[in-house]
């Protein structure tokens, strides 16, 4: 094995069978583990009779911990990058200490295994060709829909996480946004005991969610089709155009949903050119 590496190493989602046997030898072989939460990789690593020393790297320490973790590295130790669960920095922790390793050339070797986002995609029975990553929404519900807005015209299919306390209210989100006939895929718990795969328009999975066929118990990977509508071919000029003469008759509000409608636009951009051609401030929505 290579010393002075840092290796990012996925770990299993939920079912232990799906550490790799690779997985398995570095986490053993290598001088120090940096983990999203070193008690649950404890419980891990326990698990496997691993007794690599383990270290913190999460959101709240990433920024200070780097440096030490850097300098290990260049002490030609090795380290191995874990998250609680599947591969590491997808929207998990971590990316500040592979930039830099990148940035002081130290070698950086992915591991691959588990991924939830993938995972789902692969369980979902919509288009795979071409997908995005959107992780989890915002928390709140008014950033969370215009987040939404902005994907309403995506057509490649949409991978997110939602949190079990959000669920319900992200599913409902989204129906408002990209319709109730809209093709999706909710992934619970997967890999785990109790895990749930359910295929059904968004409007059924919200009355599946409501009705408790679907528990509100776990984690959540939701896919959403992407749309199948061709967008209106119109110009950044045109719908600027098209805008200026509508706001000087519209109140600024209705002028923007036509726009966004027309233009196939969301309408955080069709705001933002508003915002620009009438010199408002931004604060708020447009009346």
């Amino acid at each position: 094995m290579n010393s002075g590496t840092l290796f990012i190493i996925a770990t299993p989602i939920g079912n232990l069978g799906d550490l790799s046997p690779r997985a398995r030898q570095l986490l053993t072989d290598v001088d120090l583990i940096a983990a999203e939460d070193t008690r649950h990789t404890g419980r891990l690593l326990s698990h496997f009779a691993i007794k690599t020393p383990l270290m913190a790297l999460h959101d709240h320490n990433e920024r200070d911990a780097v440096a030490g973790l850097i300098a290990k590295l260049q002490e030609n130790l090795s380290v191995a990058l874990v998250s609680d669960a599947g591969t590491p920095l997808i929207s998990d922790p971590g990316y500040r200490l592979v930039q830099a390793a990148h940035r002081q050339r130290i070698p950086v070797v992915p591991v691959p295994g588990p991924s939830a986002a993938v995972a789902a995609l692969s369980a979902a029975g919509l288009p795979t060709d071409r997908y995005c990553f959107e992780g989890f929404l915002p928390a709140k519900r008014k950033a969370r829909r215009d987040r939404l807005d902005e994907l309403r015209t995506e057509p490649r299919s949409m991978v997110f996480f939602a949190a079990v306390h959000r669920i319900r209210e992200v599913i409902e989100d989204m129906a408002a946004v990209f319709g109730n006939e809209r093709e999706a895929f909710i992934g619970r718990e997967l890999t785990k005991m109790h895990e749930q795969c359910v295929a059904a328009s968004l409007g059924e999975l919200l009355g599946q969610v409501d009705g408790g066929v679907i528990p509100a118990k776990g984690e959540f990977v939701v896919v959403i089709d992407g749309t199948k509508d061709t967008p209106v071919a119109v110009s950044e000029l045109l719908a600027e155009l098209l805008l200026r003469e509508l706001i000087a008759a519209l109140p600024p509000k209705q002028a923007v949903a036509i726009v966004s409608r027309v233009c196939g636009l969301s309408r955080n951009t069709v705001y933002r050119k508003m915002l620009a051609l009438t010199g408002q401030s931004g604060a708020g929505e447009p009346s």
